[in-house]
């Protein structure tokens, strides 16, 4: 889909924020409908947009309800400078990705059992970009034009590679979210995996991680309790931390 075009799609509130539930879960139309507050004849004709542009697919289950889910990542970006403005959208990049060939940006990739950590080396802005006060050959006075031009196509690749490193991150995430939801199989992966995320900025009570996950502290509590119980984190004083954090 056209990137000016998602970008109208997405300046509807309605959309994002039934974009936003989706994050969390699949729903039908009629949690959608009175998340939002509106009529279900809304929701429906929100959810075929969505659904046209490919951002959203649905699927029936066992009993004959039709449930709605976002379809697959998608980056959207909007650039605006004195010199530009443009928008551009991708789907996040394979993780299978070459990245050996980029000349600013390595990622480092190694695996901690089945689940994959990311560990990123990216070039500085000092280190990338020219100094403020290049000299020209004589030594004196500002840089001359060809080393404005080279500087210029240097800054517009570490652009395109931070941009291609921050799919193939995305992707990598989305990956790494899934494999944490299968540990949780007959229960809402996704609120687990939303939790650990939670916890990812460092610690956090129970009623900060409900603010985040929206859900009652008792039930992050519990949920807390039962990832302890797995090693995967622990109480410290009135937060929670990760227990790959301490160590």
């Amino acid at each position: 889909m056209d990137s000016a075009a998602l970008l109208d799609l997405l300046g509807n509130e309605n959309r994002r924020r039934i974009l936003r539930l989706l994050s969390r879960k699949p729903c039908y139309v009629t949690e959608i409908s009175e998340y939002l507050g509106v009529s279900p004849k809304a929701v429906i004709d929100h959810l075929q947009k969505l659904e046209d542009a490919g951002l959203v697919e649905s699927h029936v289950d066992d009993g004959r309800r039709k449930y709605f889910s976002i379809a697959r990542n998608l980056r959207l970006e909007v650039n605006v400078s004195p010199y530009e403005f443009g928008t551009k959208s991708a789907y996040s990049a394979s993780p299978n990705l070459d990245i050996t060939a980029w000349r600013h940006v390595s990622l480092h990739v190694g695996h901690d059992g089945d689940v994959p950590v990311a560990d990123t080396d990216t070039e500085t802005a000092e280190d990338a970009a020219p100094p403020e006060e290049n000299s020209d050959e004589d030594g004196e006075g500002p840089p001359d034009l060809a080393t404005l031009a080279a500087d210029l196509e240097q800054l517009e690749r570490l652009e395109n590679e931070l941009s291609m490193a921050q799919r193939w991150v995305q992707g990598r995430l989305t990956e790494t979210l899934d494999r944490i939801s299968a540990h949780f199989e007959g229960v809402d992966g996704r609120f687990y995996g939303d939790l650990l995320r939670g916890l990812t900025d460092g610690p956090a009570t129970a009623e900060e991680l409900a603010r985040q996950v929206d859900a009652p502290p008792d039930v992050i509590t519990d949920a807390l309790e039962g990832l302890s119980a797995h090693g995967v984190v622990e109480r410290d004083g009135d937060r929670w931390v990760l227990v790959a954090e301490r160590s």
